[in-house]
């Protein structure tokens, strides 16, 4: 595909990360170069008693130290975050809501826990001490759609707001969203997502998943792909971005165009048992047909990256089938932040991005020796340089969401 067949595509022209690697897009980018961890002890709670004690927390993030102090007691970390990452993304895109109309201007969000720590909290005071120790705000905070919600409220964004709910997948469904709502007129769409699960009722949540690894060891816990892989490691944070008609921006005056969402599609697993094959390859296809891209043209795939040896399997004879054995560069920088959920996705895209900038793959940290049947180009070691127009993010939620995400330099 050349560079007009993009012209029409929806760019990114901004993006905020909050995230273990950091807090702002380059401190994010420059730790994952570095392969630097964020990836250590759980910290937000006494953890000693439960079978996962590491987890990807954001360094630093004081919420009373960036955003006024009526939001805080109103709303949950996750949300603190998102609002954070989204005011970051804004001002990276140089857009300032109160001189667009606002009904023009929609947020479109991904969470999967939605309010956890908050609703934990609140219900602790509930069966401790009754329905009149219960905040008000309880019946907002927790739900999924609050941080679209309370991104919308600060910036006067009127126009189309949603929140999709899809596990790991759903960062790459909300920009998928924001395509279509791009192309139905709206200017500016916030998007993106995060997620802060890191409380005992949200990890307890998580461990029924039975994906988590028990190693503690951080250097050893996730270790996706390889012969040792165990399962993941979860995080907190994640990434928004803003999204725009490509002409739009070009007459804004946009300084930094990122990249163009050049093609999108999900797919669902079947169930359990049934004779049907796992989604992910007929989603990459239909991703790189909408994008009008031949497999040839990927030049890095961003993998989910799971950490489960089933699911590095199906997720590698997806890329394989695809691609080719060995076809294609292949990175999970998430090594170094854990899974995100919500926000993962999207960190990847923000990532994928300054990857497409700089030319550079970054390295999947810790994995070494790939597991046998994981025939791909796995980037190991150091990052690698290269000529990078396009890549191809993909997300598998858990309960059987896939997405797969076509971007364009």
């Amino acid at each position: 595909m050349n560079t007009a067949d993009t012209a029409d595509s929806p760019v990114v022209t901004g993006i905020g990360v909050v995230a273990p690697t950091g807090i702002g897009t380059e401190t994010h980018w420059q730790a994952t170069l570095a392969g630097k961890s964020g990836i250590g002890r759980i910290t937000r709670f006494d953890a000693t008693g439960y079978p996962v004690r590491l987890a990807g927390q954001v360094p630093g993030f004081v919420a009373g130290e960036r955003l006024p102090s009526r939001l805080i007691p109103q709303t949950d970390h996750w949300t603190h975050m998102g609002l954070v990452a989204a005011e970051a993304a804004l001002a990276d895109a140089g857009v300032v809501p109160s001189e667009l109309p606002e009904y023009e201007m929609a947020v479109v969000t991904a969470s999967s826990s939605g309010g956890t720590e908050f609703g934990q909290r609140e219900m602790e005071r509930l069966y401790r001490k009754g329905p009149s120790w219960v905040g008000a705000y309880q019946s907002i905070a927790w739900f999924y759609a609050a941080t679209t919600g309370q991104v919308a409220i600060r910036h006067g964004m009127r126009g189309p707001c949603g929140v999709l709910c899809c596990e790991q997948a759903g960062g790459l469904d909300a920009l998928g969203q924001a395509r279509r709502l791009i192309r139905r007129g709206a200017r500016i769409v916030v998007t993106g997502g995060t997620d802060a699960s890191l409380c005992p009722y949200g990890l307890v949540a998580q461990l029924s998943s039975g994906g988590l690894s028990t190693v503690d060891d951080p250097e050893r816990a996730y270790l996706p792909f390889d012969e040792a892989a165990c399962g993941y490691v979860p995080g907190e944070g994640g990434a928004m971005l803003i999204v725009e008609n490509a002409e739009s921006a070009r007459r804004r005056g946009a300084g930094t165009v990122y990249g163009a969402i050049a093609g999108y599609a999900a797919g669902f697993d079947p169930p359990p048992g049934s004779d049907r094959p796992p989604a992910m390859r007929r989603t990459i296809e239909r991703a790189l047909a909408d994008a009008g891209t031949a497999p040839s043209e990927v030049d890095v795939v961003f993998a989910d990256a799971c950490g489960t040896p089933d699911g590095d399997l199906a997720e590698a004879r997806a890329i394989t089938t695809v691609f080719g054995p060995r076809g294609v560069p292949v990175t999970a920088p998430k090594t170094l932040t854990g899974r995100l959920y919500g926000g993962g996705a999207a960190l990847d895209v923000a990532t994928s991005l300054l990857a497409l900038r700089d030319g550079i793959i970054p390295a999947t940290a810790g994995s070494s020796r790939l597991a046998p049947g994981c025939d791909i180009d796995l980037v190991l070691g150091q990052p690698r340089d290269g000529v990078l127009r396009t890549a191809l993010v993909l997300a598998h939620g858990h309960g059987g969401f896939t997405a797969a995400l076509v971007l364009k330099k």
